[in-house]
């Protein structure tokens, strides 16, 4: 039996700029006060725990270390878990930066923390007591008069929010940096998750916008590297792992106590060890995300939406069917979650007109799918009995439209532009919707080439079928979705693909081999282009 015991959810390090002080070799006098004499600290190399973050630390250090005098101000915003502030905190850890983290408090509370941080960070008795935001910005910038140094400020929404006229008040004090005489090497970091707050205080309408150097959005792992991170060799594991956590970092350590599936056999108990499991923090995550990224006021609505879409429902029209809603209420909901990052939306891949929906983290798909309906079950009886009833739907309503997914992520971030002619593709689902067809003329992987912001001529069809085995029925059914097609567009060079992960009958393998139809297993997708 599982235990109804409530795990606590991973905290986030303590950390503070005065553990990274760097060596003091004198104190002098200035304005009256004790200043510190800061020399540069020796640099450090990437930390091991930042995995597969080469790009940005090499983009991090590049910035914090510019030896040019004036503004300079950088950005970093990502999902919640995605490694943002590791990032930020390792930087300023590697350069004797200042970090400090901001929370949801009044204005004057984070004023007083800010001030405790800059006295421990300068070594000095008395904590600064600003009476508002210019003079700490003032002060913070001032710490980069005399080597190039990193002033991070991360969880930036939240002291906005307290302090609406911060944005201006650091635009302002930029300025005034880029005015002669040319002094300060501060290097601004913001940091900050996406979400409205941030994307809307560096829109290209933002005066902040012209101002930052740098921008970084720190992205979930592709399902590649994800397998790297838990260091499972085998494509149908790996696959299956990554269905239930998607590409988040954090959860392969602290959310499942280090715990990784052995094998293929090893699968369904780690499910149960883990994200089923009410004693594990992976088992409220997702619950706490959707908290955290739309705030309590909405969030009944939004796990609704979530359940439809988890359900099959794509369109506008489903959705609001399944929620009982009008098409406006639907496409708020629609509208909070893509602006949270929750949900993306694409142009069906084979009718302009239509839009589709789709839930962006796997874990919140796993949850609104599987563990959501069965939560009262799983919190009473063992999560072994839970899971066995729940299977059947994790293949149909979790892995197979993740697999399709892969594929489509496959064929515009891994495939050799060989494979469908073209450097540049985007894929897509796609539906004829055809009413008198009984199987539908649906396209799980439509490529098409890529044209600036347009989607161009169509280059390749493909149907994804993960849990059942493929046959000529399925090349067939790609020959009858072309017909359909031959009236609206040139399919006479459309390269027909069939995706599968539970193998090819010998058919398929001879057609294959004439030319007739590229097949993609889980090895090609996991190792080659």
């Amino acid at each position: 039996m599982v235990g109804t015991a409530r795990a606590r959810r991973p905290r986030a390090r303590e950390w503070s700029s005065s553990q990274l002080v760097p060596e003091v070799h004198g104190v002098n006098a200035v304005h009256g006060q004790q200043q510190t004499s800061i020399v540069e600290p020796e640099r450090s190399a990437r930390p091991d725990r930042l995995f597969d973050k080469e790009d940005e630390w090499a983009a991090l250090m590049a910035f914090s270390s510019d030896p040019h005098p004036g503004k300079g101000l950088g950005v970093v915003m990502g999902r919640p878990r995605q490694g943002k502030t590791l990032l930020l905190e390792s930087v300023a850890r590697a350069t004797g930066g200042f970090y400090f983290c901001g929370q949801e408090a009044t204005q004057a509370e984070s004023l007083r923390r800010l001030g405790e941080e800059y006295a421990r960070y300068r070594q000095v008795a008395q904590p600064s007591h600003w009476r508002d935001w210019k003079e700490g910005i003032d002060a913070l910038l001032a710490l980069g008069d005399t080597r190039p140094l990193p002033v991070i400020i991360d969880s930036f929404p939240d002291l906005v929010a307290a302090s609406p006229a911060l944005p201006s008040v650091i635009h302002g004090a930029l300025r005034h940096l880029d005015r002669p005489p040319l002094e300060s090497r501060a290097r601004l970091l913001l940091g900050g998750e996406t979400a409205p707050v941030m994307i809307r205080l560096f829109a290209h309408s933002s005066p902040l916008h012209a101002l930052a150097a740098l921008k970084l959005h720190i992205q979930p792992l592709d399902f590649r590297k994800t397998a790297q991170l838990w260091g499972i060799d085998d494509p149908r594991l790996a696959f299956l792992v990554y269905t239930v956590v998607g590409g988040t970092p954090a959860y392969r350590h602290d959310y499942v106590d280090d715990d990784v599936p052995v094998d293929r056999d090893d699968f369904d108990a780690w499910v149960c060890r883990t994200v089923l499991n009410p004693r594990m923090p992976l088992f409220h995550e997702a619950r706490h995300l959707l908290d955290e990224e739309t705030g309590p006021w909405s969030h009944g609505v939004c796990h609704s939406v979530l359940a439809a879409l988890a359900r099959g429902c794509t369109t506008h029209g489903e959705i609001a069917t399944f929620l009982g809603q009008q098409l406006t209420d639907a496409s708020r909901t629609l509208a909070l979650l893509r602006d949270h990052g929750l949900l993306q939306s694409q142009t069906d891949g084979l009718q302009s007109g239509v839009k589709r929906h789709r839930i962006a983290d796997p874990l919140l798909a796993f949850e609104h799918a599987l563990a959501r309906p069965r939560r009262a079950a799983l919190e009473q009886s063992d999560a072994e009995t839970v899971w066995a009833g729940a299977r059947a739907d994790f293949n149909s309503l979790v892995a197979g439209p993740q697999f399709a997914q892969v594929c489509r992520e496959w064929a515009v971030r891994f495939a050799d532009s060989a494979v469908f002619g073209a450097d540049h593709v985007t894929a897509s689902y796609g539906s004829l919707g055809d009413p008198s067809a009984t199987a539908g003329l649906d396209a799980e992987v439509v490529v098409r080439r890529q044209d600036g912001p347009m989607a161009g001529s169509l280059l390749s069809v493909g149907l994804a079928r993960w849990h059942t085995g493929m046959d000529i029925h399925h090349l067939q059914r790609l020959r009858c979705i072309l017909d359909g097609l031959n009236s609206l567009e040139d399919v006479s060079h459309v390269r027909l693909a069939l995706y599968g992960a539970s193998g090819f009958s010998p058919e398929l393998h001879a057609a294959h081999a004439r030319g007739e139809v590229m097949l993609v297993d889980l090895d090609r997708l996991y190792r080659d282009a």
